[in-house]
């Protein structure tokens, strides 16, 4: 198995695979148009054709980036898929520029095991201005801010 940068044609199945971990609560939905929007910032991890785990890297301000929508297939869990997207959206996100990554989740055992620390998510104030403003959620987050330094 193989890391990617997505295509266009990634687009159905990606939003397949976000919808399943988004229907649990897990990760936020994303719409058909937002995942073609952000097209060149979607990493996929494929066998044989199909994609079996997606991982987003969304650029906030000069140094700060998330990973965003990192899901990965049942079927492949506990495999280390997780662990290689989460790496890999590092890796292009250092080629940015970028020296700190963050994530807001509910997985806080994983994002630690990926050398990810725990922050108040008030300390990311380009995340709250630009993202929590606006997402349903904002008035009663529950989600943990962790952060990795990078560069």
């Amino acid at each position: 198995m193989e890391i990617f940068n997505a295509v266009s044609t990634d687009v159905k199945q990606i939003h397949q695979l976000i919808k399943v971990y988004a229907d649990k609560g897990i990760v936020l939905p994303r719409s058909y148009l937002s995942l073609y929007q952000h097209l060149q910032c979607l990493y996929v991890m494929k066998e044989e054709g199909k994609i079996v785990g997606v991982a987003g890297l969304h650029v906030l301000g000069e140094d700060l980036a998330e990973i965003r929508s990192l899901v990965v297939d049942d079927q492949y869990a506990g495999n280390g898929i997780g662990r290689l997207l989460v790496n890999k959206v590092a890796e292009e996100a250092v080629k940015l520029g970028i020296q700190r990554l963050i994530s807001l989740t509910y997985e806080k055992e994983f994002f630690a095991k990926c050398d990810f620390t725990v922050v108040s998510r008030h300390s990311l104030p380009e995340k709250v201005w630009v993202d929590c403003m606006s997402c349903p959620k904002n008035d009663a987050c529950d989600e943990i801010a962790m952060i990795r330094f990078i560069a």
